[in-house]
């Protein structure tokens, strides 16, 4: 069993479930830290056994990094990835792949010019109550799709965006609410929905206007791939972090999404399919449990070359079109094509 060693670019929340699963990996090994702030990476890398850089571009050159792991702010995520990929390492990158759909073809022509592999952190798609969906979906279990609705209300504080100076921010963040926190929902409803052909949508700041530059709450109709409508509604605004709720309506019966649990609705009469894995105690239940399956399924297709199970560029880039789609229409008024 050969070694995958692991580099990690940026210590924010976030760094920690990909050292977990990392490590949780068999063949994972975290090789090395990479974190501007000295002092905090170098504590880190004692803490978990592993070598302290500060600045990443010194860590590519290491001939002994396989995988480069970037979980730094948005704004970062084009440059990194580039070099990374220039210099021959697979990348595995949080969320979104960029900030915006222009910067997605310089990252494409990278990943072309390249002989490594691209994964983008949707762990969501990992979870049981998704994997259960999407089983019954591609078996047809309840027949035809007809419609599907996703609401997403959880809580920022204005302290959220005024202690970092990239979140909120169109140049630094891409956005705010949908780039950032909605950004899984619009992957999960493509996902379910065998993409999306048009969208049409509004967003808007509202308790949150004097913290952010962009949007705290938006709403979106959108024509689904498979012929099915769908029904979007997301908020930074509200005073908890509420559960995902996704309810799916199909011919013989509907599937719904609430409290973390899936359950089959048939008659009015209720069953409860499969629940997700959340920890308790966990720092931010919403994350999911999924990281660890995210990361050994991009460890597979390195060791194995089974490509299925990750999510590539090619998709990832749908989620984020609909987040530009979202934009124009909401400025423009009108349906907008989320082009192929």
């Amino acid at each position: 069993m050969q070694r995958i060693n692991a580099a990690i670019v940026g210590c924010g929340s976030i760094h920690a479930r990909h050292v977990e699963g990392i490590k949780h990996h068999p063949e994972g090994h975290l090789h090395t830290i990479v974190e501007l702030d000295q002092a905090k990476g170098e504590a880190l890398a004692f803490r978990y056994g592993s070598r302290y850089v500060h600045d990443y571009l010194d860590m590519l050159c290491d001939e002994e990094i396989d995988v480069v792991h970037i979980c730094t702010p948005h704004h970062s995520h084009r440059e990194i990835i580039i070099a990374a990929l220039a210099a021959g390492k697979h990348v595995f990158t949080e969320k979104p792949l960029a900030l915006n759909v222009s910067e997605i073809q310089q990252i494409k022509q990278a990943a072309l010019a390249s002989k490594v592999l691209l994964g983008i952190c949707y762990q969501n798609r990992l979870n049981p109550t998704s994997q259960k969906i999407k089983s019954m979906l591609e078996q047809q279990a309840l027949g035809k799709m007809i419609g599907m609705r996703a609401m997403l209300t959880w809580a920022r504080s204005e302290e959220y965006y005024s202690q970092s100076e990239w979140r909120g921010r169109f140049a630094r963040e891409g956005g705010s609410l949908l780039i950032n926190q909605a950004i899984h929902t619009l992957d999960l409803m493509q996902w379910f929905g065998g993409g999306v052909q048009a969208i049409k949508g509004v967003v808007d700041s509202t308790f949150l206007a004097q913290a952010t530059e962009a949007e705290d709450t938006a709403t979106a109709n959108m024509m689904l791939g498979n012929g099915a409508r769908g029904l979007f509604y997301a908020t930074n605004c509200y005073s908890t972090d509420s559960p995902l709720l996704l309810e799916i309506q199909c011919e013989k019966g509907i599937l719904q999404l609430h409290q973390n649990s899936l359950w089959l609705i048939v008659d009015g009469r209720s069953t409860q399919l499969v629940s997700d894995e959340i920890t308790i105690g966990m720092e931010k239940s919403y994350w999911g449990s999924s990281h660890n399956k995210a990361i050994s399924s991009f460890y597979r297709a390195i060791s194995e070359n089974i490509h299925s199970g990750y999510v590539d560029i090619n998709q990832a880039e749908i989620s984020l079109r609909m987040v530009d789609a979202i934009y124009q229409s909401s400025l423009l008024r009108r349906w907008i094509t989320v082009a192929e």
